[in-house]
């Protein structure tokens, strides 16, 4: 039987490796990030459904190949609460309120009202114990954005890791709040369309 050749679409867990990598050592790469809320939504509205989440997420690729590749994963079923709606909404909410309070703190930099808070923080505590970046040369919220949106994407990253390390490869895909929204607006599209 002859082996099917990969496509381009089965080599995206390159670019999240790598946006993890860069953003460590330079925090403003962190804007790169903001192509994996745009294009999931911009597909999902278009009718595309969760083609992206199936075909393109550089994540689940990643979690994928750290899972089944190198054998990472207990390959557990992950547990019913995970799966429950009350719970994917639930994380899609919490994330959301997150990812609004990054904004607000963003704003306030731009407002001149707060000042620069040069940290990376993990599971919205722990902050990161180096410093990542000299970022004197673009505007003080610039950099705010990219210290909390890469602290977002690095948090994430983690549970997801830890969730494919614990359950099956991509159980982080069960409750990601991309996966989440793309879902609500395929869900209304489909109504939509009836």
């Amino acid at each position: 039987m002859k082996k099917q050749k990969k496509t381009w679409k089965e080599y995206m867990w390159i670019l999240s490796a790598l946006y993890l990598f860069l953003g460590l050592f330079n925090v403003l790469f962190a804007w790169l990030g903001l192509l994996c809320f745009t294009i999931p939504l911009a597909m999902a509205i278009l009718g595309k459904g969760k083609s992206y989440c199936n075909t393109y997420c550089g994540r689940g690729q990643l979690l994928d190949l750290m899972g089944n590749k190198m054998k990472l994963s207990k390959y557990n079923n992950i547990p019913k609460f995970l799966k429950s709606k009350w719970f994917r909404y639930g994380f899609l909410i919490f994330f959301m309120t997150m990812f609004i309070n990054m904004l607000f703190m963003t704003y306030l930099v731009f407002n001149q009202t707060n000042s620069l808070k040069e940290v990376i923080t993990i599971l919205w505590t722990f902050k990161m114990p180096w410093k990542v970046a000299n970022v004197s040369m673009v505007s003080p919220w610039v950099a705010q954005f990219a210290f909390g949106f890469y602290s977002i994407m690095l948090t994430s990253t983690i549970l997801g890791v830890v969730t494919m390390l614990l359950y099956k490869p991509r159980s982080w895909c069960v409750y990601c709040p991309m996966g989440t929204i793309t879902h609500i607006i395929s869900k209304a599209k489909y109504k939509e369309n009836m």
